[in-house]
């Protein structure tokens, strides 16, 4: 089976743990304002590649992967999730360990045939990478073009079921790094017991260049880049409230 693939990193280094060969695919629905890969957006685009064949890359690379694996990042890996079973599947018969990059955004759980196919991925999945893009729905719509129902709904799977999950969240002045979303953050997180990691990223204006060579206008040309050591305070209140949740549920529990 063939896969888009927009592209591969063969030492990733913030893709998961350790060092990982990491597979860009073509084809995203959100049009995230601060998106650096607007070339992965068009769904048709992209080089054709089968599972066999990246594999067998990956095994030329394996050496230097230390303590790491491959993950699956995008545009939105589920959208070729025919594509994704078969590739960790064939991952896992070698002892691979495999991580998926997601929105979360064509998560959908009122599709049976979906979830068939969803639960089937996990099978052969070790780790997901969930992106959660901003904590207002509203917001969400602004930043995105979407909704985050879906996104919030599959963290709330994941936890159902005791999935492993690293959430990611990026903190853009004006948008996301803002106390009370911030706070909202905090507490969603604060109601799951399978996140194992929290990356708490510091908008960028990296990807200003790529959208000039594309002929494309940067939405957020205004915004300045956050300081890391805001990034940094905006982790620490997230976490302070995912704490403040933790104790308010164990002390509800613990009255009823």
């Amino acid at each position: 089976m063939e896969g888009r693939i927009h592209s591969i990193e063969t030492f990733g280094t913030v893709d998961g743990p350790g060092v990982r060969y990491v597979i860009f695919v073509q084809g995203c629905p959100m049009r995230c304002q601060y998106c650096h890969n607007p070339d992965t957006w068009e769904i048709n685009a992209g080089t054709l590649r089968s599972t066999d064949d990246l594999i067998e890359d990956f095994e030329k690379y394996r050496p230097y992967l230390t303590n790491g694996g491959l993950t699956v990042t995008g545009g939105e890996p589920l959208l070729q999730i025919d594509f994704m079973i078969e590739l960790f599947k064939k991952a896992k018969k070698r002892d691979i360990h495999t991580c998926i990059d997601t929105s979360g955004v064509v998560f959908n759980r009122k599709s049976q045939v979906f979830m068939d196919k969803f639960n089937e991925l996990l099978k052969y999945t070790d780790l997901i990478m969930l992106d959660i893009k901003h904590i207002d729905d509203e917001g969400h719509k602004i930043l995105t073009g979407h909704t985050n129902e879906n996104i919030l709904d599959l963290a709330r799977y994941l936890n159902e079921i005791d999935f492993p999950v690293w959430i990611r969240h990026v903190t853009v002045p004006g948008i996301t790094y803002k106390t009370e979303y911030l706070q909202k953050v905090g507490a969603f997180l604060g109601e799951l017991d399978n996140v194992k990691a929290l990356d708490v990223l510091p908008y960028h204006t990296m990807g200003v260049p790529k959208y000039e060579a594309l002929g494309m206008e940067y939405p957020l040309k205004d915004v300045p880049p956050l300081e890391k050591v805001e990034a940094a305070k905006a982790r620490d209140i997230i976490l302070y409230h995912m704490k403040k949740r933790k104790q308010e549920l164990l002390t509800g529990k613990t009255n009823n």
